[in-house]
């Protein structure tokens, strides 16, 4: 199984970080002074990605302009011989082959996920959630998408969460088969205090195979009124195996105020240029 295309789920209203979302859209936001999105299609690049589809609300151009040239700020940095600017703003000129959906009512993950059915065709896919960007020796989506083309099977990120979080995400029920690597046997989107399958959570990297459109398709609403991508991997683990990969890194929930801040503290200090100056200023204000 070889994976070459990604669906980015980018069509959500942001409601978590209003008022900054009020404007700009939540995945524009930056992580000191780069855009999550495109610390997440980096990250689908270091992968081996080849193809990103973007899944936008109606309007929502802002995140597909990023990855457009800016032929006039790029002329006016050479004429300033500004090359080191000029280097950082192409950069994020498409760095991979860019399409994209509209979402036009928002309906879930899973409906969101139904929207690329035409675009992604008849073969293996990841799906990433700009909400979450990880700080991983290897990417985050990488080591998921090692584990569902070893086992030619869909898989999932897992992490471990406290116990007072587990009603905030979607809860895996596992059975271990390998390092770090589970069979998932039970789901649960979102369980009451008390009601969870297990610790693990289910992060916002996907590996999935064509056929969960079907099940998408015909799925009932679930959590919320909505379409949810975890209700239908319950489904298709009933029909083959899913697993979930427990990854090796740190994860940032973006769309968290506290999460949003660790991101920039904790990408910041691993800028040479930045590390020393906040070093010393966290040490002053904790102090």
């Amino acid at each position: 199984m070889k994976v070459r295309k990604a669906v980015i789920l980018a069509a959500g209203l942001g409601t978590r970080m209003l008022p900054a979302s009020k404007v700009v859209p939540k995945e524009i936001l930056p992580v000191v002074d780069t855009p999550a999105i495109q610390i997440v299609v980096e990250e689908a690049v270091a992968s081996g990605i080849d193809e990103v589809i973007m899944v936008v609300g109606p309007g929502k151009t802002t995140v597909l302009e990023h990855f457009t040239p800016a032929r006039e700020l790029e002329r006016a940095l050479e004429q300033r011989g500004r090359r080191d600017l000029l280097e950082l703003l192409r950069a994020t000129n498409a760095p991979v082959r860019i399409g994209s959906v509209e979402q036009r009512d928002p309906h879930g993950l899973g409906h969101a996920v139904l929207q690329a059915r035409d675009a992604v065709g008849d073969e293996p896919f990841a799906v990433m959630l700009p909400d979450d960007i990880f700080d991983c020796a290897h990417p985050c989506l990488r080591q998921v998408l090692d584990a569902a083309e070893t086992h030619e099977s869909p898989a999932v990120a897992l992490l471990r969460v406290p116990q007072s979080e587990l009603s905030k995400y979607g809860i895996a029920e596992v059975k271990p088969v390998g390092q770090r690597l589970y069979e998932l046997v039970g789901m649960v989107e979102k369980p009451p205090a008390g009601k969870a399958l297990s610790d693990l959570a289910i992060m916002g990297r996907y590996v999935l195979t064509p056929d969960i459109f079907a099940v998408l398709a015909a799925q009932h609403p679930g959590a919320g009124g909505e379409i949810q991508l975890t209700d239908a991997l319950l489904a298709l683990s009933r029909r083959r195996k899913v697993y979930g990969y427990e990854f090796d890194g740190i994860r940032y929930d973006l769309g968290d105020r506290v999460g949003f801040v660790s991101a920039q503290v904790g990408f910041a200090l691993k800028r040479p240029d930045l590390a020393d100056r906040l070093r010393a200023y966290l040490r002053k204000v904790v102090s």
